[in-house]
């Protein structure tokens, strides 16, 4: 993953959850909290995508 906080394309598709910025704008994208979304990066992946889904199919 870039550091540059500015970059998009490849970048929002893939979740990195090395760089503190990138973990908080998608716990702030996803309305989760960082050990919601650590679960979900660890039981799908990186993929944007696959965390959304995995995060919706766990919504009460």
């Amino acid at each position: 993953m870039a550091d540059d906080p500015k970059k998009t394309g490849l970048d929002r598709k893939l979740i990195s959850l090395e760089e503190p910025h990138e973990v908080r704008s998608w716990t702030e994208s996803l309305g989760v909290t960082e050990a919601q979304l650590r679960e979900a990066v660890k039981a799908v992946g990186h993929s944007a995508e696959a965390v959304r889904k995995y995060l919706a199919s766990e919504e009460r």
